[in-house]
């Protein structure tokens, strides 16, 4: 519900883009940033400026020569994107805050119930008979076309 103090809370205004980390947020999310490799060179970037590139990227859906010159370079924005993507680092962030948010919402950390509606069950049978090739090719294309590439 919007009280005061919860429209003082989620006011966004203060910040440079809407998708910045507020401090209690980047809280939360800086112990699950993975350290510098042993024996590498020192990092020189904000890493909290990197993840705020990156959700700059992920909540606008702007292409990555288009991030804002005052965030970190795009190489580098995207290159911390790919490994954090590879790495589970992102997977971990998830995770982490989704818990976090059940939790504070006095809820149990895993769901203990699901909704299916018919539009489930039915793509559901769909996989169980099989789907043509085609089909699963152009799924296929859609799915990697969002994800990261990870160097093997």
């Amino acid at each position: 519900m919007w009280t005061p103090q919860n429209r003082k809370r989620y006011d966004r205004s203060r910040l440079r883009y809407p998708s910045d980390l507020t401090d209690e947020e980047w809280a939360h999310v800086a112990p699950l940033i993975p350290p510098v490799k042993p024996g590498g060179n020192k990092r020189t970037v904000d890493v909290r400026e990197v993840m705020n590139g990156v959700m700059y990227v992920l909540s606008t859906g702007c292409q990555w020569r288009a991030l804002p010159k005052d965030l970190p370079p795009k190489s580098t924005v995207h290159d911390y994107f790919i490994f954090w993507s590879c790495d589970g680092t992102l997977d971990r962030i998830h995770h982490a805050l989704y818990v976090a948010c059940r939790e504070q919402a006095e809820r149990e950390a895993s769901p203990t119930a699901a909704i299916i509606d018919s539009q489930s069950v039915k793509g559901a049978e769909k996989e169980a008979m099989g789907s043509s090739g085609e089909e699963m090719a152009s799924i296929d294309a859609d799915v990697n076309r969002w994800s990261a590439r990870c160097p093997s």
